[in-house]
């Protein structure tokens, strides 16, 4: 009896050392699973999905991609290129982009709508004020001429401060509403049209025609050309929209110190410049991204309403993000 009690002590005795063996090889696999996870956590970089439009003010952010630099400040962007605002508006409202290039009336029509989307920064796009006509050397010369555009967006917001400057309206001229871009273009050249705003690349075509620039937004000192998101992406992704905005300063600086050789091909392919006017290509002096001027939030907004396009009282304030410049 006494030895069967003993047998008994040391198989239990046993089972427990092989259950603590197992036990210890078990935990010892698990920490150095958990170890291999916080180390790819902490290695791991944030994605920024962002929505641009085919335009001048998009090749920072992709030179900010394709040099590395967004991978280098602990962001990947993922940048979808839409053909058209509309298409860009419905990918943003379906969740599908985090951010996206808009301007200063979309951001007034979105916040009417009860989108809580805030600006983070301005832009470097550009409009030009485009004629064929000869009768015509200045704005001031529009008066009863007709103007193709797009109504009820940034578009006919930057003729109305371009008439406004001198000493017009839009009452003072008669506005054709086009809202595809190359047929503008083409209108404007076939004699259709007075002048027509345009961005690039349908400028550099246009002049390339023949035509002429009248003002341009940077001329006129308007600049309705802003990056947004909602504020709930803010709140989520605030270092990984912060380290987009270092990956677009790099940008920048390389782009300064750099050759426009260098980077030209991706300005061409990206913004849809035809290869042939290569060398009449001017690539804008940009500068690190910064706040949206409250004056300029202002004044689109004052705009909106007189269209009807905005009935809240939603101030500047109410729209642009601290997360990156503080207000």
């Amino acid at each position: 009896m006494k030895i069967k009690t003993t047998r008994r002590i040391m198989m239990l005795l046993a089972l427990a050392l092989i259950i603590s063996i197992v036990g210890v090889a078990c935990n010892s696999k698990t920490d150095h699973a958990n170890t291999g996870n916080a180390g790819s956590k902490a290695s791991e970089t944030s994605e920024l999905s962002l929505g641009l439009l085919p335009s001048i003010d998009a090749i920072p952010f992709i030179i900010a991609h394709e040099q590395g630099f967004d991978q280098k400040h602990g962001v990947n962007l993922n940048i979808q290129t839409f053909k058209s605002a509309k298409d860009r508006d419905v990918a943003f409202q379906a969740g599908k982009i985090d951010g996206l290039s808009a301007d200063l009336v979309a951001i007034s029509i979105y916040n009417e709508a009860g989108l809580d989307v805030k600006i983070t920064s301005t832009t470097f796009g550009e409009f030009d004020l485009l004629t064929g006509n000869n009768d015509i050397q200045e704005v001031k010369d529009l008066k009863g001429k007709t103007v193709i555009l797009s109504k009820n967006t940034s578009t006919q917001y930057t003729v109305a401060m371009m008439l406004k400057q001198a000493g017009l309206t839009e009452k003072d001229i008669n506005i054709t509403e086009v809202p595809q871009i190359p047929t503008r273009l083409e209108l404007l050249k076939n004699n259709k049209a007075d002048a027509a705003i345009l961005p690039e690349p349908f400028v550099t075509m246009g002049k390339e025609s023949g035509l002429r620039v009248l003002s341009s937004t940077n001329q006129a000192q308007v600049n309705p050309f802003v990056l947004a998101f909602p504020q709930s992406v803010i709140a989520a992704k605030p270092e990984a929209i912060r380290a987009m905005y270092a990956a677009y300063d790099e940008a920048v600086a390389y782009m300064q110190s750099h050759d426009q050789k260098d980077y030209i091909d991706l300005v061409i392919k990206e913004v849809g410049y035809p290869e042939t006017l290569k060398d009449q290509i001017e690539v804008p002096a940009y500068i690190p991204a910064n706040q949206v001027d409250v004056k300029e939030v202002e004044s689109a907004f004052a705009w909106a309403r007189e269209q009807g396009l905005l009935t809240k009282d939603i101030t500047p304030e109410e729209v642009i993000s601290d997360v990156q410049f503080k207000k």
